[in-house]
């Protein structure tokens, strides 16, 4: 049995103007498919699902997507997309885009650096005084 699983983001009559947005910010992305009521999109090879359900409900940070950076440039680049043009930046690398849905912008070295038995703690607390992560700041924590 072939099946695929990947989300459906629900919005109040956008998903085609989030799509396009979406697909700026990530490359080796596209939109595959739309009509008025669905759009169907893929980010860095994931499958997206739009879905124009209209006002009933709204985004919260109980689903979000995590984008793993390599660098700090990475994590800066996002964070300055996603926040663009009235997103909001949230505690501990978590962010909310334009359209209200949640990124968590997170450095590849995070868990690594979590799992040390040795400065795990310390880590933490860098993290819960940070908005952006700043990996050397997380190193050197």
């Amino acid at each position: 049995m072939n099946s695929s699983i990947y989300p459906c983001l629900w919005f109040d009559g956008n998903a085609k103007a989030a799509a396009e947005f979406y697909c700026s910010v990530f490359k080796n992305s596209k939109i595959l498919q739309e009509n008025p009521v669905v759009v169907t999109f893929e980010l860095n090879g994931y499958k997206v699902m739009g879905l124009n359900g209209g006002p009933k409900f709204r985004f919260s940070e109980a689903f979000s997507f995590v984008i793993n950076c390599d660098t700090q440039d990475e994590i800066d680049y996002y964070w300055q997309k996603l926040t663009a043009d009235g997103g909001r930046e949230d505690q501990c690398g978590w962010l909310k885009d334009k359209y209200g849905f949640s990124w968590q912008v997170v450095p590849s070295v995070l868990s690594k650096l979590m799992s040390d038995p040795e400065r795990g703690q310390r880590v933490m607390q860098a993290i819960l005084q940070m908005k952006k992560l700043d990996i050397e700041k997380l190193e050197n924590a």
